[in-house]
């Protein structure tokens, strides 16, 4: 089975892994030791057993056929959403935000997973839907996303809902169903979307918090280094101190708690800082050939339930890359979105490996495949 994976993708999810796990113990020993009391090696043991896991779990995923996932899909939705309500009960807060549950050592975000399940669930259902001329139908899945966006919208976490809703979006165009059905399908569930949202208005509930739409006031934000532009500022800093060959892996000066979350959303400023923008240009070539692997995959896979999944998990990369680099470089207000491979997130590291084995699953069916399905 090995020998019939797409050696390109297992090659470059291998060296960002490893990039990652090596740049989070940099960015991330400073603020262990002298912010958190713990280890300098704390983030990076925790983000190391998260790849571990993650790689095992994926194991069994490449085993599994994706025609399975019909028979759960469902299931899995109804789960996350148990999970979303809940996490808004007992999880544990952060940042202003209850989007995690504590087990023991580790914490566990849903929202991570709801992305991957929801891919899986879109690309299930609807590949049985090609033929489907009733826009009830169509439109199920699409009010069970709003379901979940709106869960993890209350958390409160816009990032992961504008993340989650483009995935739910461009696979929504990707489907191979009459285009008049899912015009009909769209513009119903925006009339859903439009009516909760005013009932929400007219009783008097706030729908951005403060800090939220302060994220909103992102341009120039070195004038504003005391306040809502530290962290972009100082992560300017950082990628001007880097130039083109850097100071030097671990001689970063801004992870000295001049920039927030240094080791998280602005893992890339410490990269650029430390090993210099070629290096970094390079890094992000090697995201940009995952994504062009998995671009490949869909498009010569044999079932359009392998499509779909591939063309989920690549809008699912693509988002997470373009919103991280917008926020970074003030282009777009700071959401808190990972970068792939790069930032420290246990959940996030997970979900993203446990899709890439989904797309590696897809791309064995179609070479072991002679007939489509």
């Amino acid at each position: 089975m090995l020998k019939k994976l797409d050696k390109w993708l297992v090659i470059c999810v291998l060296i960002l892994s490893v990039t990652g796990l090596v740049m989070i113990f940099s960015a991330s020993n400073v603020t262990s030791y002298m912010q958190f009391a713990k280890s300098p090696y704390n983030f990076f043991i925790r983000q190391f057993i998260f790849l571990i896991a993650s790689l095992i779990i994926s194991f069994f995923v490449l085993k599994i056929d994706t025609k399975i996932y019909e028979h759960f899909g469902l299931f899995f939705m109804i789960v996350i959403i148990g999970l979303l309500g809940g996490v808004l009960v007992y999880g544990k807060i952060t940042n202003d935000a209850s989007s995690w549950f504590r087990l023991g050592p580790i914490t566990i975000q849903p929202s991570e997973f709801a992305k991957v399940i929801t891919i899986l669930w879109f690309s299930t259902y609807y590949s049985r839907k090609e033929h489907c001329t009733d826009f009830k139908k169509v439109l199920f899945p699409l009010i069970l996303a709003f379901v979940i966006a709106l869960l993890i919208a209350i958390q409160p976490d816009l990032g992961t809902t504008t993340l989650y809703l483009g995935i739910v979006f461009f696979m929504f165009l990707e489907l191979p169903i009459n285009w008049k059905v899912k015009r009909n399908s769209f513009i119903g569930l925006i009339v859903i979307v439009a009516g909760c949202l005013l009932l929400l208005l007219n009783n008097g509930v706030q729908l951005l918090f403060e800090r939220q739409v302060e994220r909103f006031n992102f341009l120039n934000p070195c004038e504003r280094i005391y306040s809502t532009g530290n962290q972009v500022c100082n992560g300017y800093i950082a990628i001007n101190n880097g130039g083109l060959f850097g100071k030097g892996l671990g001689n970063s000066t801004q992870k000295y708690l001049y920039l927030p979350e240094a080791y998280t959303d602005f893992i890339f400023a410490i990269i650029v800082e430390e090993l210099g923008l070629l290096i970094s240009v390079g890094i992000l070539l090697l995201l940009f050939i995952i994504l062009w692997r998995i671009f490949l995959i869909a498009k010569r896979s044999r079932t359009t339930r392998g499509a779909l999944i591939c063309y989920g998990v690549f809008w699912y990369i693509l988002l997470h890359i373009l919103i991280n680099l917008g926020g970074l470089l003030g282009l777009m207000p700071l959401t808190g979105v990972p970068l792939p491979f790069l930032s420290y997130g246990g959940s996030y590291l997970m979900c993203l490996i446990i899709s890439l084995a989904l797309v590696l699953r897809v791309d064995y069916e179609s070479k072991t495949t002679k007939s489509n399905k």
